[in-house]
């Protein structure tokens, strides 16, 4: 069901005539900055979150293709884009850059700051602009990427995404159907929250040994956990995704242990790992068993965050909280 209707958002056309989808230009504010698009032609999407959100707006077969390192598979068998992502060229199976974007002759790219452009990695916005090729930054990221004025939550960073892309590529009633739709969704969700008590601490466990990576505010799984009627144990980290140690995680005392599952360590074996550590034996949600696997085309920036949301909501009233 969340299939179909995520896809029929997407269903129907925006016609432009010809003359005007070869000379449409729109400005729209990114990362804090006014830039102006000339429509692009050969876009380009790094990772789960530039290709769904080019995907749910039916702008597959537009792209010129996509990059995702093979730790995102999974993601795309789970996805209900899976036609789309087998349809569209896929241009890496590692981490985006220059060197495939400008082989490829792409003239633009959606990537996040940090999680694609890089200033280590020799790609950032500038770099590219100075080849011909246009950018655009997930707004997720921008808190540490140029203007660090602007700071949304993460899924009304989402909601600006979409919009934005939508005037970019000429399909602004999708997007806005498409918006609509994902908000109605988390409205819903919330109407299910329990009357009485106060919400479920929730740790987000990425990967990590002598230090977990966690979800801070910045990151798409605060939002969702707030959605689904939880509290991220890291909300008050003023970071996307980073590594915290165990001593705060034993303090919080976190009642649910959402497991982000992607390739490589597999779910079971991070959920038995940390059943395995003396030090959270004592922790509430060890000690009841509460895991909860995310996949990680749910957890981050794109439409499947709602997906996780109810999810994660539904398993939430399933233990009482």
């Amino acid at each position: 069901m969340v299939a179909v209707l995520l896809t029929a958002t997407a269903c129907g056309a925006d016609a432009k005539p010809a003359a005007e989808e070869k000379t449409a230009k729109v400005t729209v504010s990114n990362c804090g900055k006014n830039v102006t698009y000339t429509r692009p032609k050969r876009p380009v999407a790094y990772d789960v979150s530039g290709a769904e959100k080019m995907f749910s707006l039916g702008l597959a077969d537009r792209m010129r293709g996509y990059v995702m390192n093979k730790l995102g598979d999974p993601s795309i068998a789970g996805s209900p884009w899976r036609k789309e992502y087998a349809a569209v060229e896929r241009l890496g199976t590692e981490r985006i850059s220059r060197e495939i974007v400008v082989g490829a002759k792409a003239d633009w790219v959606l990537a996040g700051w940090n999680s694609g452009f890089s200033e280590e990695r020799g790609i950032t916005p500038a770099l590219l602009a100075k080849v011909g090729i246009a950018s655009y930054l997930h707004t997720e990221t921008c808190w540490n990427y140029g203007n660090k004025s602007v700071d949304v939550t993460p899924l009304n960073a989402l909601y600006t995404d979409l919009t934005d892309l939508g005037r970019i590529f000429g399909v602004e009633q999708r997007a806005e159907r498409l918006v609509t739709g994902l908000k109605t969704r988390v409205a819903a969700l919330k109407k299910t929250w329990p009357d009485k008590g106060h919400p479920a601490r929730v740790f987000v466990y990425d990967s990590g040994t002598d230090q977990p990576f966690v979800a801070g505010r910045h990151a798409a799984p605060d939002d969702i956990i707030s959605a689904a009627g939880g509290t991220n144990i890291f909300h008050t980290l003023d970071k996307g995704w980073t590594t915290v140690g165990w001593e705060p995680v034993i303090k919080a005392g976190p009642e649910v242990i959402v497991i982000i599952d992607y390739a490589g360590q597999s779910a079971k074996e991070k959920i038995a790992y940390l059943k395995s550590l003396p030090a959270l034996k004592s922790v509430p949600a060890v000690k009841e068993n509460r895991f909860f696997v995310m996949s990680y085309g749910d957890a981050v920036s794109g439409p499947r965050n709602v997906t996780g949301a109810e999810n994660l909501g539904r398993y939430l009233r399933s233990v009482g909280r």
